[in-house]
């Protein structure tokens, strides 16, 4: 299930969209104009956006042109009654991903979302990396951009450090992850105030272990190799 943002000011429109991306399994939240959008945007986590460019108060393109320097990865799909090539040129290359116009088929907008989506996830597009425990419950869920995870849909309190190596283990699930590639991952991440004392890492890796209880993940140290996140078996 995927978190939508559907920013539109038609009433009618909006409400039908809505409606039928639930039905699809998606959690949807609406905004009627940008300055609601943008509000939302700062205080919710979405995985995708499908953005009017006719709104009131901040117009769909200015914000999306601010979606792109405070969101980079959040997947945008414009839908619009805006046809014209030069329009979509626009739109492409303020940085949406997709463009829908009006009028549209349901089908054809659910196809493309879903598209969008799957592309978002995948680490060469910077989208978040994901995790299912042993038994398909809570998936871990790691931004890719900023220090945010989640295990379903509860929020982990991560510091920069935790978070990049979270993302190392993730990335390498079920593979060794050596002392060497945290510590060069560390420092080329903005990082935490303060020195790392010598055994710092032992205190992260114990920091995390504590986050993840009753997740379903483990991550177990290799002695002499490094550490390796894996799912508890069934």
């Amino acid at each position: 299930m995927s978190s939508l943002l559907i920013i539109e000011d038609d009433e009618l429109l909006r409400d039908g969209l809505c409606a039928q991306l639930v039905q699809a399994g998606h959690s949807v939240m609406a905004a009627a104009d940008g300055e609601a959008a943008q509000t939302l945007l700062e205080t919710q986590r979405f995985d995708g956006v499908v953005l009017d460019l006719g709104l009131p108060r901040i117009s769909g393109m200015d914000l999306l042109r601010w979606v792109r320097k405070r969101l980079p990865a959040l997947p945008v799909l414009i839908l619009t009654a805006r046809d014209g090539i030069d329009d979509r040129v626009q739109g492409l290359n303020a940085g949406a991903d997709d463009y829908l116009t009006k009028p549209f088929d349901m089908a054809e907008l659910q196809a493309r979302l879903g598209a969008m989506l799957r592309r978002a996830r995948l680490p060469a597009f910077g989208g978040s990396l994901e995790l299912a425990n042993s038994h398909g419950e809570r998936p871990l869920r790691v931004d890719a951009h900023v220090p945010q995870a989640w295990l379903g849909d509860e929020a982990l309190e991560l510091t920069q450090r935790e978070w990049a190596l979270l993302s190392l283990l993730v990335t390498h699930a079920g593979r060794v992850v050596s002392r060497e590639d945290v510590l060069e991952t560390w420092q080329s991440e903005p990082g935490e105030p303060g020195a790392l004392a010598s055994n710092a890492l032992e205190v992260y890796i114990h920091r995390l272990r504590r986050k993840l209880v009753d997740s379903g993940l483990n991550i177990r140290n290799v002695r002499g190799l490094g550490y390796m996140l894996e799912t508890h078996a069934a």
